[in-house]
This record gives C-alpha cells, sequence and structure tokens, in this order.
C-alpha cells in the first residue's frame, strides 16, 4: 500500500532561501506523545516545524510543503552551510528521547519512515551521504535521533552511509587533531574549542560507531571516518 500522509498543516515556515535543496535531516520529537508534537510543530508561537511526522505506528503527517524553509534545524552547519533550514527537508520522528524514556524506534514507524526517506531523496536528487541526524548538524546542542537509531538499516535502503563491519584497521590510534580535520572534510562543524571536537566526535559516533561512545578515540573510529570519506564524490 502507498504510502499516504495525512494533511496536518503548520503555519511555522518561510520561504527557502535561495538553496536547492540537498539535505535530508531525522530527528525525534523529545515528547511524550506524538499528540503532543503534533500540537507543538503547529503553534505559531513555538515557531518550530518540520515537513513531516512520522509516528510510533507508522502513519505519516504532512505538516510544511517540501517547497518551503521549515523551522526544525535552528542552529546548524553542515559542509559549509550554516543555513541547513534552506537546503533539508526535516523529518520527526515520534520518540521520548533521552529526557524522556527513550527507546527503540518501531518497525512500523522504520518502514513508513524508509519509503518516506526514499520518496524525498529521489524527487530532490539527494545525495545518500547527506541524510543526517540532527545531531550531526548541530552537535553541540543535540542528540536526536541518538544511539538507538537504526542507520545502518537506512543505509542499506539506499539511505545514507553507513561503514560495514571488519573494516582493516589501521595500526595506530587516531590523532586527535588530524581526526577532527577528517570530520570537518566530511561535512562536521567541529569549532574552535576542545568541547566542540568532542561533541562532533560523539556525534559521529552516535551515527556511525553507537557502541565506541563514552570510550577514547580509536582505531575502529578512524577506520570507519576513512571509509565514509572514500565513499564521497571526488567534488566533496
Amino acid at each position: 500500500m502507498a504510502l499516504v500522509p495525512i494533511p496536518h498543516p503548520s503555519p511555522n515556515f518561510s520561504p527557502r532561501r535561495g538553496a536547492a535543496v540537498d539535505m535530508l535531516v531525522l530527528h525525534y520529537t523529545g515528547m511524550w506523545t506524538a499528540e503532543d508534537a503534533l500540537a507543538r510543530l503547529c503553534d505559531p508561537e513555538a515557531k518550530v516545524s518540520a515537513h513531516y511526522l512520522v509516528d510510533e505506528a507508522g502513519q505519516v503527517y504532512a505538516l510544511v510543503d517540501e517547497g518551503m524553509r521549515a523551522w526544525h534545524a535552528g542552529v546548524s552547519y553542515w559542509a559549509g552551510e550554516s543555513d541547513v533550514n534552506s537546503r533539508a527537508v526535516g523529518i520527526e520522528l515520534a520518540n521520548r528521547g533521552h529526557d524522556l524514556s527513550y527507546h527503540d524506534f518501531p518497525e512500523a514507524q522504520m518502514a513508513a519512515l524508509e519509503e518516506l526517506a526514499r520518496g524525498i531523496l529521489a524527487r530532490h536528487r539527494i545525495p545518500a551521504f547527506r541524510a543526517l541526524g540532527h545531531s550531526d548538524v548541530a552537535p553541540t546542542r543535540k542528540a536526536d535521533p541518538g544511539e538507538r537509531f537504526d542507520w545502518q538499516r537506512l543505509a542499506r535502503a539506499g539511505i545514507g552511509l553507513y561503514p560495514p563491519e571488519g573494516l582493516p584497521k589501521p595500526s595506530e590510534s587516531p590523532d586527535r587533531a588530524r581526526f577532527l580535520a577528517k570530520l570537518a572534510r566530511f561535512g562536521y562543524g567541529i569549532g574552535t574549542d576542545a568541547a566542540a571536537g568532542t561533541a562532533a566526535i560523539e556525534a559521529f559516533r552516535r551515527h556511525f560507531h553507537a557502541h565506541a561512545m563514552g570510550n577514547a578515540l580509536g582505531i575502529g573510529d578512524a577506520a570507519r571516518l576513512d571509509w565514509l570519506l572514500s565513499h564521497l564524490p571526488a567534488a566533496v
């Protein structure tokens, strides 16, 4: 059965600022229920929105037309772009998040997201490597959709990149400064202080190496980042 979003218009949007859409950014709602999230995303006083919300049962709600600039990424950065909202389609996933009762994303929700995201990438010709999480584009502020989100599954469906298991390991643990420089090449904003760099490393791990979170920077991190960089187009 084809995915049919339920219209649930939000007043919180503005024109895109001249940029072509070339990013997909995924979020979790961080609220108790999908109904709570819909109310907030459509509240003009809240000044937040997304293009879509997917609830835990897999129902998709269409909030903002893809041609318009939804207000979901906030202060953010990716690969030289600081107005991510003008370049991205934003999808919210109903999940209570780290501050309430963070849990896995149900099968019905993930299946609906796959179908929705494939259509978005096709319509806008968004390259797979620019399917990102909110924590990727705002690492000092955000942790969503978080380490429980199944990025590997999406990558198998052609949505995003995800390093395979069994990669060759470098002979030495990575140098932090060199690793941060490579993160910047991939797209992360690494900032100018130690805290910002640490936040970028943790964001990278939430997306690409979740079981290493909290550990010292290691050869597994380096192997995964090198693989990701090797799969970027030469012009990037």
